[in-house]
Parts: structure tokens; C-alpha cells; sequence
């Protein structure tokens, strides 16, 4: 079963146990990846492109429980923290810190990166080979570290 189809059975089923709040994270994740398949016409969605709406709106989701801590909005850090929890449940586990500066050290190695000026490539591979499984936040830290 693809990712789509495992959200769209689970957003049936929340539907199904009248389980409003998660049927509402649900179906905004369903149309947000139904505007990618149009973007992206006429190819076909594929997974790491669902998973990049997805990671979009964990982004989205931290940044807004962000905004309203600062602001001493309580009841909207509880939503969007909900909303983030149901989003993360369809992500892959991220990986470590120690296993995440591992790749990266392996892939400068074999580019022969010695500058700040080559992390856009850096970043290009190690986004391709970890697939999700680490927070692009992360990579650009580790990866800018590395290479000073």
C-alpha cells in the first residue's frame, strides 16, 4: 500500500470513529498532496513526492506552534501540536545526529568538498540519500559544520 493510499484508508477510518480533529489533519494532507498531483501533471505523484508535502507541513506546523508560544496562544500550540503528531506518524524514522554526520562526512569524502561554497551539492546528496529520514534544518547544521 502507497503512502496515499494508507492516508486516504486512514482518513476513512477517523471518519468512520466520528474522530473529527484527526479527519480534519487528514483531509487538509489529502488536498494538499491532490494540489501537488496537479502541479505536477501529467507525471505521476511518487512517494518522496508525498513525503515532501508532508515534511512541508511538519515544517508548517512547527513554525506556527513557534509563532503562537511567543504570542501565549496555548490553545493553538495544543492544535497544531495534535496536527504535528498525526503528520509525523507517516514520516520515516528521522535518524540521529551521530548516524546523520556520518553520511555527511562519507559523501564530502567522496566529492572532495573542501568549501562552504560546494554545500548546495553536499546538501543535494545527503537530502537524496537520507529520503526524508532527517529534518533538512539538521542536514544544512551538520553539513555546514563539516565543511568550516
Amino acid at each position: 500500500m502507497s503512502l496515499k493510499d494508507k492516508i486516504l484508508s486512514d482518513m476513512k477510518d477517523a471518519m468512520k470513529q466520528k474522530d473529527m480533529p484527526r479527519t480534519e489533519v487528514l483531509r487538509f494532507l489529502q488536498s494538499a498532496i491532490k494540489n501537488k498531483e496537479i502541479e505536477l501533471r501529467p507525471n505521476q505523484i511518487t512517494e518522496s513526492d508525498v513525503l515532501g508535502v508532508i515534511n512541508k507541513q511538519v515544517k508548517q506546523r512547527k513554525e506556527s506552534i513557534t509563532q503562537f508560544q511567543d504570542a501565549g496562544r496555548k490553545d493553538l500550540v495544543d492544535k497544531e501540536s495534535y496536527e504535528l503528531s498525526v503528520l509525523e506518524t507517516y514520516l520515516p524514522k528521522q535518524m540521529s545526529r551521530a548516524d546523520l554526520e556520518k553520511i555527511v562526512g562519507d559523501i564530502i569524502t567522496a566529492m572532495n568538498a573542501t568549501s562552504v561554497k560546494q554545500m548546495g551539492a553536499v546538501m543535494k546528496e545527503v537530502l537524496a540519500k537520507t529520503a526524508g529520514a532527517a529534518d533538512g534544518k539538521l542536514v544544512s547544521e551538520v553539513v555546514k559544520s563539516k565543511l568550516q
